[in-house]
């Protein structure tokens, strides 16, 4: 038996709470499967809309919770994978389709699986979570067209979220001059420990705004969506991009085509989930370079494994700060 977050929904309503299984109980997944024992997760903003049943996140049921993990193979039918290897997990469906990692046992595609760089703990891995790992998809996507420290001020929006904060320490530290947006007047020092260099009000970006605006940003990580988005791209210099991976504000984007045919603008979508295994190597292994695990501490809370549905719920009411952790045991 494992325990688990098992999300049930039936003619009685939606439920989210503990459960005890049976490791009988696993969805197989055909050839090149994986026994695991995840030792830690995280609440991505996926997760808090699944746990809350904000959102129809979830597309079969029962499902057990999580998108992320990170821990142990125990037991290997995947000709690149042993028992004993370290590894992580992000995506792939995983927590929407197929049971998730907020729990003791999981059963994962050998496929699926990113080995654990040495230089990070199972911990650290989920403290950086999808969330971090999408920030550094959106970094990895602005440096290939053409962004370079020196060449101006970079914005992230939702800077106090997950992939907000790794996105303005990651940036920071390689050495980009970074301008982070938050509703959260509050966090401002938070946001300078991380490195930005000046915090601005999102409201600044919040409501319907011009087509074309003065030209500020060299470059965007945005995480918001919406009119947050549409404005940022009318701000955004001469050639400049803006890496686009969120919807926290909304899937809409009220914009017109005028920042991409007279400013040369250019709007990257970054995925996560499908994201091929050579990307996502790449961004760990940068991540595990380029990420100050000082500040990577500093951003995350921890909590247990039975605590997961009321940190969910606080997450969606926007009273998290950065990445919440989930220890497994």
């Amino acid at each position: 038996m494992f325990k688990a977050v098992l999300l049930e929904k039936d003619a009685a309503g939606f439920r989210a709470g503990m459960a005890e299984l049976d490791e009988s109980s696993l969805p197989e997944v055909g050839q090149g499967g994986v026994l695991v024992r995840p030792e830690y997760s995280t609440l991505n903003y996926k997760d808090g809309l699944a746990l809350t049943n904000r959102s129809p996140v979830v597309r079969a049921w029962p499902m057990v919770a999580g998108v992320d993990g990170a821990g142990t193979v125990l037991e290997s039918a995947h000709p690149g994978w042993t028992a004993g290897d370290r590894f992580i997990l992000n995506g792939w469906g995983v927590g929407e389709t197929h049971w998730g990692c907020l729990a003791q046992r999981a059963r994962l595609r050998g496929d699926w699986l990113v080995p654990l760089p040495p230089a990070l703990s199972t911990r650290q891995a989920m403290a950086i979570g999808t969330a971090g790992y999408t920030a550094m998809l959106c970094v990895m996507a602005l440096e290939r067209h053409g962004m370079h420290p020196g060449g101006g001020d970079v914005l992230v929006t939702g800077a106090t979220g997950g992939v907000g904060s790794v996105a303005v320490a990651l940036l920071a530290r390689l050495g980009h001059r970074v301008v982070a947006a938050t509703g959260k007047t509050a966090e401002d020092s938070y946001l300078r420990s991380l490195g930005a260099a000046d915090v601005i009000d999102r409201a600044e970006l919040a409501a319907p705004g011009k087509p074309l605006q003065k030209e500020r940003w060299v470059a965007v990580v945005d995480a918001v969506g919406s009119h947050t988005l549409a404005n940022a791209c009318a701000q955004v210099r001469y050639g400049g991009a803006v890496a686009a991976c969120g919807l926290a504000q909304g899937a809409d984007l009220p914009a017109t085509v005028m920042p991409f045919i007279l400013r040369n603008v250019a709007l990257l979508g970054v995925d996560s989930v499908m994201a091929p295994p050579v990307l996502r190597r790449a961004a760990w292994d940068r991540l595990a370079r380029d990420l100050d695990p000082a500040l990577l501490e500093m951003m995350c809370t921890e909590v247990g494994l039975d605590e997961v549905v009321p940190a969910a719920q606080r997450l969606m009411e926007g009273r998290v700060r950065g990445r919440v952790v989930v220890r497994i045991d």
